[in-house]
């Protein structure tokens, strides 16, 4: 449980992410490359007193995740050139403060096809249903509950070995968040928890591969992938995001 002075950190951290985030993705357009959208992350965080949590996390490299089309997560800028019709998840966590903020969300390049869009909207719709099932009390695969039910409609994969998690002073703290229904996953919420939700829902399959960088995951199959994330802190009446812009 998180004291009142270390939410408010938080809440500070969540915006300057959540707008660090939103700064890139301005720049997001064909012929742009996933490098410069890093550097202009990173500039934002460093000009307003932010360290990029990832830059240097267990070594990778990057101020940003950026994962493209078939990419699940952790996806590392380079040289990689945005096409039209490609999606592009940014994942961006400020620490400031001695505390962590940590978003995402899956943007659209150019004309994108249906399919995607609507996966795109989906995911985002699936991170805001498992936010208002969040109260104090229940268990937190309530929340994994929600966004497999939803998923399930429309015949989505559910990546299950990647998860949101706790966050505080540590980026992950030993706190799980499952995205799919797991009995398992028992942890009663209280107030004053802090974590992440962050679905990552496939066109095909929920499986996928790990590239050799060690970081960058796809999905087994090759099709698209999108995902949305927020921080939130558990109320006494529900969920309070903290990466807000």
């Amino acid at each position: 449980m998180q004291d009142s002075d270390t939410i408010e950190r938080m809440r500070i951290a969540g915006r300057i992410a959540a707008q660090a985030m939103e700064e890139a993705a301005k720049h997001i357009a064909p012929g742009v490359t996933t490098d410069e959208l890093d550097r202009v992350a990173h500039e934002f965080l460093c000009d307003h007193g932010a360290y990029p949590s990832t830059l240097g996390y267990r070594g990778f490299p990057k101020s940003l995740c950026s994962s493209v089309n078939e990419v699940i997560c952790h996806g590392i800028p380079d040289s990689t050139v945005l096409k039209d019709g490609d999606i592009v998840n940014l994942d961006v966590t400020a620490y400031i403060h001695g505390v962590h903020g940590d978003n995402n969300a899956t943007y659209l390049c150019g004309d994108v096809d249906e399919e995607s869009r609507l996966l795109v909207e989906r995911t985002r719709e699936s991170l805001n249903r498992a936010i208002k099932a969040v109260k104090p009390g229940r268990q937190v695969n309530i929340i994994g509950r929600v966004i497999e039910s939803y998923a399930k409609r429309f015949g989505y994969g559910v990546v299950r070995d990647f998860t949101g998690h706790g966050i505080n002073s540590s980026f992950h703290s030993g706190l799980i968040i499952p995205h799919y229904d797991s009995p398992h996953h028992t942890t009663v919420m209280q107030p004053g928890m802090t974590f992440t939700i962050e679905p990552m829902l496939t066109l095909g399959t929920h499986e996928y591969d790990m590239w050799d960088d060690g970081w960058t995951v796809v999905t087994k199959d090759r099709k698209r992938t999108a995902q949305f994330e927020h921080t939130l802190v558990v109320t006494e009446t529900g969920a309070d995001i903290l990466t807000l812009p």
